[in-house]
């Protein structure tokens, strides 16, 4: 059976897009493998969070906790039953390998801490912020911008519970990205679940990609 002239066209058309996507992809790649982000905090934010930065090819990523899986952190951390008791900075190194093993976990098993901040964290370009307790929140927040004044922070405030997607969003002062809805916090009426937390640490990892493309030149890549 012959093609109509306007099927060929189409069918042709789509070739090279999905071409011109593969070279993107590609590019996108050869860019990101050589950055480098900190998480700080690998439970709920962090561990998702650093799935999807090890999908889309960040080439180096530092992670620092220093608690354990527990059979409690499965219905929203990206752990395994069988990694029930390992250190979660192991475990989500072992994840993260299974999905791309060129990618580089460095892989701290210690608290993270005003003395420490600078040691674990000094060679990445984007910060993610992704632990528990307020006070914890605002002590890192507080020394990394100390720190490093002009280096990208994206911290997660604001996941607990489930609906209202509407009232999540980033915020933005100066070098500091807050991506939540900035009010729900977890409590027995409110606990963290899957849905919430894994959008936001998703909009962490959105913006932390944004920050890093920002020295990319998408205009050799622009499709007309």
């Amino acid at each position: 059976k012959v093609e109509e002239p306007a099927i060929l066209i189409s069918l042709h058309g789509k070739y090279f897009i999905k071409i011109r996507i593969l070279k993107m992809n590609d590019a996108l790649r050869a860019h990101l493998v050589k950055k480098v982000v900190g998480i700080a905090g690998v439970g709920g934010l962090g561990s998702n969070c650093a799935v999807s930065l090890a999908r889309i090819g960040v080439g180096k990523i530092i992670i620092s906790d220093f608690d354990v899986v527990t059979r409690g952190n499965l219905n929203r951390q990206y752990f395994f039953e069988e990694q029930i008791g390992i250190l979660k900075v192991k475990a989500l190194k072992m994840n993260i390998f299974r999905i791309d093993p060129h990618i580089r976990v460095i892989a701290h098993a210690e608290k993270v801490t005003p003395e420490n901040v600078a040691k674990l964290f000094d060679e990445a370009e984007v910060l993610i912020e992704a632990m528990d307790l307020a006070r914890e929140k605002q002590v890192f927040i507080e020394t990394a911008l100390g720190l490093w004044p002009d280096k990208p922070i994206v911290a997660g405030n604001g996941v607990a519970g489930w609906g209202f997607n509407e009232a999540l969003t980033t915020m933005k002062y100066g070098n500091l990205y807050i991506c939540g809805d900035a009010v729900s916090e977890v409590s027995e009426e409110l606990p963290p679940l899957a849905p919430r937390v894994s959008i936001v640490a998703n909009m962490q990892a959105n913006q932390a990609l944004d920050l890093l493309m920002a020295d990319f030149d998408l205009s050799m890549y622009t499709m007309e």
